[in-house]
């Protein structure tokens, strides 16, 4: 038997016409996803390694980076949420985003992203031109995500995962340091980690209509994805061990104690698959970081005596 659309998620008109501004205003913020800015966090990875920290001038270089890359995250949520809107509207939590059900009108929503994201490139110059180019590169590198890239198997997580590190080399170039190989390799995994955690949460909730809402969902299967992570989870932490342990990050930060702060990541990846496994959890990694409080402690303190360590070496 045909399911009828629940009124929740019933389509409105998406003409312009009709819409109040404040309405509009509110859902457009929505649509732009704020809560999913704490990604962009990673920026301020080159200013933490770099030894930067106490520097005011490249604090507020960090802190424009951050909030150039949350105006060109939003830019691509709006066009990704206008390209997906049809198959959004058969999905169990999409159909509620602000594009999907007709809340914030087509036309609202590429006219919001262009403007956002023009602003957010030109003032990009006023960081440098190769951070220029790496935020041109982040943007260019998702809309081809949000076209062909995501329906191509195994290439789809990659590019999540690369997003995630052009946000890291953002925040390096940003305030003119090193960009180190071990950032770069830390983040590609743990990024790719969390990528296929996603991709195993929309496989389970799906369930059988997995396919029909994503083809390249079809592809994949929860044994297939569970042999990916374990993989990658095992590369990520002997990764981060041999990073924090090794001469070169000894000599560079001064101190040989940062293999102290193993057990934060060891904890944190643990956790992370506990609530995709038992809680059902991994659709949204920044909703899992801002609701889970031990994931989150966790990654506060991992920050916390990174930090110590690195400026007061022992």
């Amino acid at each position: 038997m045909a399911r009828t659309p629940s009124p929740s998620v019933a389509i409105r008109d998406t003409s312009l016409a009709g819409v109040s501004g404040r309405r509009l205003a509110l859902n457009l913020l929505t649509a732009i996803r704020p809560g999913q800015w704490t990604k962009n966090l990673l920026v301020f990875a080159g200013l933490l390694f770099g030894m930067r920290l106490f520097e005011p001038a490249d604090v507020v270089r960090s802190i424009a980076a951050f909030a150039i890359f949350c105006a060109l995250s939003s830019t691509v949520y709006l066009i990704n949420d206008v390209i997906d809107r049809e198959t959004d509207r058969r999905h169990p939590l999409k159909a509620m985003r602000p594009i999907a059900s007709g809340a914030v009108p087509v036309t609202a929503a590429i006219i919001a992203a262009a403007l956002i994201g023009s602003v957010a490139l030109a003032a990009s110059m006023a960081l440098g031109s190769r951070f220029a180019a790496v935020a041109l590169g982040y943007l260019a590198l998702q809309a081809l995500y949000s076209g062909a890239l995501k329906h191509m198997v195994i290439i789809d997580v990659l590019t999540l995962s690369g997003g995630f590190v052009l946000r890291a080399v953002a925040g390096a170039v940003a305030v003119d340091v090193m960009i180190s190989n071990w950032l770069l390799v830390c983040t590609t995994l743990l990024a790719l980690f969390m990528a296929l955690a996603k991709r195993r949460h929309e496989i389970v909730l799906l369930a059988d209509g997995a396919a029909s809402h994503r083809p390249i969902l079809g592809e994949y299967s929860p044994y297939l994805l569970d042999q990916m992570i374990s993989v990658v989870t095992a590369s990520t932490l002997v990764a981060y061990i041999v990073y924090t342990v090794s001469p070169e990050t000894e000599q560079r930060f001064g101190t040989e104690w940062l293999g102290l702060t193993i057990p934060f990541p060891l904890y944190g990846i643990f956790r992370y698959l506990y609530l995709v496994h038992r809680r059902a959890g991994g659709g949204s990694p920044a909703d899992l970081l801002l609701t889970d409080r031990p994931l989150l402690a966790c990654v506060a303190l991992w920050g916390f005596v990174v930090a110590i360590l690195i400026y007061r070496p022992l």
